[in-house]
């Protein structure tokens, strides 16, 4: 069974940080393409991050550039999400998701989904 676990996810005031991270298991890790979406109250989810099976290749939202860095550690089965200088705007249940074809941008492309994590950004 394949299984996405994200954490790291909290309340944090304007300008600040969090890191996230999703561990997976249940899927040959490296052979899979790993995105960020984010999904706040009212809107549709919408793409942050993706990074390819040797991370090689890596793609950002224009909103989250210069602010946000994906990572992965295939030993440890881990995609990161490093989140600096963080806004209200930022403020979403945030996703991790794998892709067999990828990395996309577009949410319907990917195959395994975690449950989220909530990031909350005081003004």
């Amino acid at each position: 069974q394949v299984q996405l676990v994200e954490s790291g996810g909290g309340l944090v005031q304007a300008g600040g940080s969090l890191r996230l991270s999703c561990a997976a298991s249940g899927l040959p890790f490296n052979n899979y393409a790993l995105g960020w979406f984010r999904q706040a109250p009212g809107k549709e989810r919408e793409f942050v991050a993706a990074i390819s099976r040797t991370g090689y290749n890596i793609y950002y939202a224009d909103s989250v550039k210069g602010r946000f860095t994906i990572s992965r550690d295939n030993a440890k089965n881990t995609v990161y999400l490093q989140m600096n200088s963080l806004e209200p705007e930022d403020t979403a249940v945030y996703y991790c998701a794998a892709d067999r074809l990828g990395p996309r941008t577009t949410w319907l492309s990917y195959d395994y989904w975690g449950q989220g994590t909530q990031v909350t950004v005081s003004s």
